[in-house]
């Protein structure tokens, strides 16, 4: 985290114009001024300036989605990513440290004790492929047998936790076996070799969307790459990252520094864009660390490429089919906002034979995900996703195309409560798709 010194000249910069509040999801919901990033910068101010961190502080903190609208629409060049993760790092250790409150809502800034039992389940879960494919197994067999449905029509889940009728609803289809097989450990390049990368599977990605994995080995492959797929891998940090678990991120980033570097590789290529923009992030991360790991993070935060800014910038040598189709296409807040990236994965798409790419009517607002916040918050996400998939659906595409596994479900879910058919792809998938010459989601 930045020092108090630092991160009171960033908040300097904000001149209290306000631009950035139509840009807020936050703020488009409450039109409340402290659920605005110039409120946050406020309260951040405020507690700079040695206030306490209340527990209503606290809360403005929680709402924030961290999506980072702010930034793009910002004049003054506001870094708020910076000061909003420090106020939830700060946030973190105040609400999680000493003893529950025996209150179900306490005065001071400790979280209720549902609220961290809830978080705790979270970060002791998503994180790790491994514990959450085998949590897996249960819930498939509700899907299968229903259970799933009829439990959600009795409203049974939520009653014992709003986060356990959150990830219900949200739950995508099974996997199929074949889809779930592991990826080998080395894809090698077709034709001349033109690069060699990395490939992060991810912690959600490689359990809920290994098919978005796999399309992505193949697409790198035709386009001249080497691509290696370390074993073992985890989380890169970005849910704790983004979350205030600061230590916890930290460790995640050094392990997955260390994966990357006895791989060898030229670029670090990520299909999930809060993942890519956490490990963008490392070198700040881990400024200051000792054993040379500041320096480590420096260097790999360099590599780092999104899948579609990483074809951009290699360009194109396979040979496009056509993809006869219409496709919306939606832009994940870490990909736009965070990283700025909207032109290279348009163009792409508009490479494609065929493909007919529109635009989504308030394209740059979050769709509600926003990492765990769904879960967390799961009345202002199921609100922000009602208006994302009414805004999908405005454009009478039959296909939605993005490029964040939390997005992907949060938007289906929203369009299934719509009764919509609407299918959701990945850009990996679709160039894929378009690579082989074969049918999308085939």
């Amino acid at each position: 985290m930045q020092d108090e010194n630092t991160l009171r000249e960033v908040a300097k910069d904000c001149v209290h114009c306000g631009f950035c509040l139509p840009a807020c999801p936050t703020y488009q919901l409450w039109a409340e001024e402290m659920d605005s990033p110039r409120g946050r910068i406020y309260l951040v101010n405020q507690i700079l300036d040695g206030a306490e961190l209340t527990a209503t502080a606290a809360e403005h903190f929680d709402r924030c989605l961290g999506c980072m609208a702010c930034m793009t629409a910002c004049p003054s060049g506001v870094q708020y990513d910076q000061l909003i993760e420090a106020a939830r790092v700060w946030t973190e250790e105040a609400r999680s440290s000493g003893p529950a409150p025996a209150a179900e809502e306490p005065t001071d800034g400790k979280r209720p004790v549902r609220d961290r039992i809830a978080r705790a389940a979270i970060f002791s879960l998503f994180p790790y492929p491994r514990r959450l494919r085998a949590m897996t197994a249960p819930l498939r067999l509700a899907q299968r047998t229903g259970l799933d449905r009829r439990l959600a029509r009795l409203d049974l889940p939520s009653r014992v936790s709003p986060v356990l009728g959150a990830a219900l609803r949200l739950a995508p289809p099974p996997v199929s076996a074949a889809a779930a097989r592991p990826l080998p450990g080395r894809v090698p390049a077709l034709g001349t070799r033109r690069a060699v990368v990395g490939m992060l599977t991810g912690c959600v990605q490689s359990v809920f969307f290994p098919r978005v994995n796999a399309a992505t080995a193949r697409v790198l492959a035709a386009e001249g790459c080497d691509v290696i797929i370390p074993r073992g891998q985890g989380c890169c940090g970005a849910l704790s990252l983004h979350s205030g678990r600061e230590a916890e991120a930290s460790a995640f980033a050094r392990r997955t520094i260390a994966m990357f570097e006895q791989a060898g590789v030229d670029a670090v290529v990520v299909n999930s864009a809060g993942c890519g923009s956490a490990m963008k992030e490392y070198e700040r991360l881990l400024r200051g660390a000792d054993g040379g790991w500041a320096e480590r993070a420096a260097e790999m935060s360099g590599k780092v490429r999104d899948l579609a800014e990483f074809l951009a910038e290699l360009g194109p040598a396979a040979p496009r089919h056509p993809l006869p189709v219409t496709a919306a296409y939606h832009d994940a807040c870490h990909l736009a906002h965070a990283q700025r990236i909207t032109r290279q994965p348009r163009d792409l798409l508009r490479a494609i034979p065929g493909l007919t790419l529109v635009e989504v009517p308030d394209a740059g607002t979050c769709c509600g995900s926003a990492g765990v916040y769904n879960l967390l918050q799961p009345a202002a996400a199921s609100e922000l996703g009602a208006r994302k998939a009414e805004s999908v659906q405005s454009t009478g595409a039959p296909l939605l195309i993005s490029a964040n596994p939390g997005c992907s479900l949060q938007i289906a879910f929203a369009l299934a409560e719509r009764g919509q058919d609407i299918a959701v792809a990945h850009t990996a998938e679709v160039l894929d798709a378009s690579i082989r010459g074969r049918p999308l989601l085939d």
